[in-house]
């Protein structure tokens, strides 16, 4: 499929980033605090396995699921929200282990995180530290022969992807669809400082987003179904998790299953029903 970019989106992000220098406290991501995370959870892990990834000269956790089914169907990469880790209970942990039940491999990574009260302004400069780590996961999934690479990030995590799309400018070579969970949540009085660039996307989206999301959330649902639009992908889609919030407790299987039916359309597995000639 032919990706076209707008050369003035594409050119202005980075400008943006470094105005924003200025204005935001420049910040590195607490490479302490995502240590103390992974020590925790990856004795803990029971499906899949750990692996570390380089980027920037240093490495970083990521849980890979092999797909039990005989062939797998290609690699999920997912990307959690703000200031989790790659094997958060309520939403990453039923992803990454649903979908490898449902024929996919699955990489979970961690994604750079700060202290527990950060707000959206003070990640926004650590935006760029995710792009090496989305790269790299990239990569990794590729190696190991998976043909199709599906992109899902949520919260946070979207809010990073997205800022990885306005600047790769091969983001459809990289990746065959993206999956964005509860994009454009933010903090009080903390407006989003960029518009998503989902018009550049030309592959397949899925936008994800829960009932009881958090306003912000849901005040853009039109928005982004209009840049989704423009893009002019006819697989792209819209999606509501019935009876969930923005972090989807207690509805981690529901979320999966919606995810899971979608990307069945866009890889052309869907199952047709059987027809009876008697």
């Amino acid at each position: 499929m032919k990706c076209i970019y707008r050369k003035q989106l594409t050119f202005h992000l980075p400008l943006f980033l470094l105005c924003l220098m200025f204005v935001l406290p420049v910040k590195a991501s607490d490479l302490a605090r995502e240590k103390r995370m992974a020590d925790e959870i990856v004795d803990a892990i029971i499906d899949g396995e750990a692996v570390y990834l380089p980027a920037l000269k240093k490495t970083f956790l990521g849980i890979y699921t092999e797909t039990e089914q005989e062939a797998a169907k290609g690699a999920a990469i997912i990307l959690h929200g703000r200031g989790f880790h790659p094997d958060w209970q309520d939403a990453i942990n039923p992803l990454r282990v649903g979908l490898a039940e449902s024929g996919w491999n699955t990489l979970s990574i961690q994604m750079p995180v700060l202290e527990k009260q950060a707000k959206y302004y003070d990640y926004v400069p650590i935006f760029p530290e995710a792009f090496p780590r989305i790269e790299s996961a990239i990569r990794y999934v590729r190696e190991l022969g998976n043909k199709k690479v599906i992109l899902i990030a949520h919260s946070c995590g979207a809010h990073m992807a997205m800022a990885w799309v306005s600047v790769e400018k091969n983001v459809c070579e990289k990746i065959d669809a993206y999956v964005g969970i509860g994009m454009g949540a933010t903090d009080y009085k903390q407006p989003m400082l960029k518009v998503f660039p989902l018009d550049q996307l030309k592959i397949p989206v899925l936008d994800v987003y829960a009932e009881n999301d958090y306003p912000a959330v849901k005040n853009m649902v039109e928005d982004r179904k209009l840049l989704i639009d423009l893009a002019g992908n006819k697989k792209s889609k819209q999606v509501v998790v019935k009876g969930a919030n923005h972090y989807y407790v207690d509805k981690g299987e529901e979320l999966t299953r919606e995810i899971s039916q979608w990307l069945e359309t866009i890889t052309g597995n869907v199952k047709k029903p059987l027809i009876n000639f008697e």
